[in-house]
């Protein structure tokens, strides 16, 4: 599977899950399951019949946020249970597949490694779904997986939010390490950012505050750093905080839970691509209410860090950014 991402005319996505294989593959083929997070973010699914055999098919609706309905026919080319799917997807019976789609479950250690090429008629035309797929926010369909995942193994409520930057791995772990550069993007779209006080290390805390371009408001955080294992893994806790660095509530929710754990996955995807995750969870005990107010904010989280993932990929684009690293 590793060679399709040289064909120019397909768009290739892996993801480590922290699951077996055979979780995984539930997960894909069951009705039940796959109805808790197949489809962008905001979207349900209703499943009218599934035939899981060469020459089956699975015949879905897609309901979106906005209420339109998208009818779905998949039409399964090669089964082979616990490994490899091979699908057209995106068709019906009134109009064709857009694409062919190949995907395998591989076991790393107990986790499963899912690889997937979409393949398309030319390459202008997977540029132009990959613009599509990343405008519709469909990648986030694998970050739902690992969310429910995580959900069945261990019963743990998380955020999850992947993209993949034009950089290597080790730039991409200083400008998430080093305050000059995390200024510059971790606030969202149309937010500021500057540290009172940084210190990024193992065991350091760091006082920051956030505000918009106008100073109409203003908030201040704090950030405990728990791990930092260069260039793979970054992990902290982070609080708000009021202008003198007390612990406080976020100033608009609340119910939101007090702490936060971030956890930050960087992995090469070739020479000059790195893919990151973000796994967001509640740290210590919550309240119901404080848990349902994470549960219910997915979709808002999602907005937010793909603002920060936006700028960071303008940032990036920066030639004075890439001659300091």
């Amino acid at each position: 599977m590793s060679g399709s991402r040289n064909k120019p005319n397909e768009i290739y996505l892996t993801r480590l899950y922290d699951a077996d294989v055979k979780t995984v593959w539930d997960a894909w083929t069951d009705p039940k399951q796959v109805a808790k997070w197949w489809g962008p973010r905001g979207f349900t699914l209703t499943t009218h019949s599934k035939d899981l055999r060469p020459g089956g098919h699975w015949s879905y609706t897609m309901h979106g946020p906005d209420g339109k309905d998208w009818e779905n026919k998949t039409i399964y080319h090669e089964v082979e249970k616990y490994s490899r799917l091979v699908y057209d997807h995106g068709g019906n019976d009134d109009r064709p597949p857009l694409f062919r789609v190949t995907v395998t479950f591989q076991d790393v250690k107990g986790k499963t490694l899912m690889e997937m090429a979409m393949a398309f008629e030319n390459p202008e035309v997977a540029k132009q779904m990959a613009g599509f797929i990343k405008q519709a926010g469909g990648n986030s369909t694998w970050d739902r997986l690992a969310e429910f995942l995580t959900h069945e193994v261990s019963g743990k409520e998380t955020f999850v939010i992947n993209r993949t930057f034009r950089a290597p791995i080790e730039t991409l772990y200083d400008l998430w390490t080093k305050p000059e550069h995390v200024t510059h993007w971790l606030a969202p779209t149309g937010v500021e950012m500057e540290f009172v006080r940084a210190d990024i290390r193992p065991g350091g805390k760091s006082f920051f505050r956030m505000f918009d371009a106008g100073q109409t408001f203003e908030f201040f955080g704090l950030i405990e750093y728990v791990e930092m294992s260069r260039p793979l893994k970054l992990v902290y806790q982070q609080q708000f905080a009021d202008a003198s660095g007390k612990v406080s509530r976020h100033p608009h929710a609340p119910t939101w839970p007090e702490t936060m754990l971030t956890t930050v996955a960087f992995a090469s995807e070739g020479p000059n691509e790195t893919r990151v995750t973000v796994n967001w969870e509640i740290s210590g005990t919550a309240t119901r209410e404080e848990l349902e107010a994470f549960i219910q904010e997915r979709g808002g989280m999602t907005q937010g860090w793909t603002g920060s993932f936006d700028k960071l990929e303008e940032y990036l684009s920066r030639s004075a950014v890439r001659s300091l690293i």
